[in-house]
């Protein structure tokens, strides 16, 4: 088993999926999204299992000061806004294969362990 996360390496949930991973002796792909954005058609296959609205951190301190919230943006444009700033995503993204999640999903992860070893 494998997985790729997409995170920033100061981020706390990037953190703890690293740890989380690693405690389970999980081989990891860590894509720190400071160094290198994440590119567009990964983030369309985030977008099309999830949805943009999941991928989105409202609660981050640049969501709040830039009042964005109150945007009305198509898809492109929060793909063009996501890629340029991924302070803005709900990190850490987390790939197994065609299977992804946002933000800090253990139970789901313990999941995807138990279908590798079954």
């Amino acid at each position: 088993m494998e997985v790729q996360i997409f995170g920033l390496k100061n981020d706390n949930e990037t953190r703890k999926a690293d740890r989380f991973f690693a405690e389970r002796r999980i081989k990891i792909h860590m894509v720190d999204l400071k160094v290198r954005p994440i590119a567009v058609g990964e983030l369309t296959r985030f977008v099309q299992k999830l949805g943009t609205a999941a991928l989105i951190n409202t609660r981050s301190k640049r969501f709040v000061e830039q009042g964005m919230a109150h945007l009305r943006l198509t898809e492109a444009q929060w793909a063009d806004k996501l890629i340029a700033d991924p302070s803005l995503l709900l990190l850490p993204l987390v790939r197994y294969g065609q299977k992804v999640t946002a933000g800090n999903a253990e139970s789901t992860w313990k999941q995807w362990i138990e279908e590798s070893r079954a």
